[in-house]
């Protein structure tokens, strides 16, 4: 079980949370590389600024290169001074100040980038809050156009345009199955020493008055490349490739061959991560570590 001993709260720190929206397209995705530059580097390289020195930060989801994100949960620990030292000027409260100036630190750190991160949201975390291990479940949106829908020139870095005619009714039929407790070996990247079983909550597609299909995928956490898969296999089914059980039979034989193909990362976006009340942020982080015994990324 998780110590409680190593709370930020248990060593006299303050845990912050930030609310991140970002254009994940001129990123290499969220984690921190060694050349490349990412989501996580930039915010860290403007908290630095702020706070004076290194600070790492946690993630609810790590998202893949070329992925979006409108509701990016994240944390980072402070002392008590460092806390109150965010105040300037007339804020009231350090949450204020940690929000505008951060994303003042950002517009410096990114340039000609400015705007692709936006901190939605700054506050002091409750206690027991864990980005990654108190959330609920994440859910990503993905938008496509398929061969009979008009394509909309300025929605095309949001839009995956897809040749063929799709079928929306067979790709809900295929999608209904793969609902709950399951092991999605088939439809990920597996990290050594890492569990696969993940339960999904959601998974539809709903074409809108234009056309354009509507994907939402909903799960307690995702594996690498997991959505992204889901997406890939849908489409076939959808173009009549294969049969609607054909995604079932994968799953539960945890089959990957040359048919395990990613659907494009530029249309995926994830919308939001929901936590349980702040009396239960605690509990839901020990329990979902008890599960996952094995530190891993979630990503789309």
């Amino acid at each position: 079980m998780h110590n409680p001993k190593l709370t930020p709260e248990y060593q006299g720190l303050i845990r912050a949370r930030l609310d991140v929206a970002y254009d994940g397209g001129p990123y290499s995705g969220w984690g921190i590389q060694t050349v490349e530059r990412t989501v996580q580097g930039v915010i860290e390289e403007a908290l630095a600024m702020i706070v004076r020195r290194p600070v790492r930060l946690t993630v609810a989801g790590r998202t893949d290169a070329g992925v979006h994100a409108r509701g990016q949960v994240a944390h980072f620990d402070v002392t008590p001074q460092e806390w109150d030292g965010l105040r300037r000027g007339h804020d009231a409260v350090p949450e204020e100040s940690l929000k505008r100036r951060l994303n003042g630190a950002l517009g410096w750190v990114l340039g000609e980038l400015r705007g692709t991160v936006q901190i939605v949201e700054a506050s002091r975390a409750p206690i027991g809050f864990d980005a990654r291990f108190s959330a609920l479940w994440r859910r990503y949106s993905y938008r496509i156009a398929d061969g009979a829908t008009h394509k909309d020139p300025l929605q095309r870095a949001l839009t995956m345009w897809h040749e063929r005619d799709l079928d929306v009714a067979l790709m809900n039929q295929a999608a209904e199955p793969l609902l709950g407790l399951q092991d999605f070996r088939a439809f990920a990247k597996p990290r050594e020493g890492s569990t696969t079983v993940r339960t999904l909550q959601r998974f539809d597609f709903m074409a809108d008055d234009e056309g354009v299909i509507n994907v939402n995928v909903q799960a307690d956490a995702f594996c690498h490349n997991m959505v992204r898969a889901l997406l890939g296999a849908s489409l076939r089914v959808g173009e009549g490739l294969e049969t609607p059980e054909w995604m079932h039979e994968r799953l539960t034989a945890g089959i990957r061959d040359a048919k395990s193909v990613l659907a494009p990362p530029h249309p995926l976006i994830l919308e939001e991560v929901h936590y349980p009340h702040e009396t239960a942020m605690h509990e839901r982080a020990v329990l979902t570590r008890t599960r996952r015994a094995v530190p891993e990324a979630v990503n789309g």
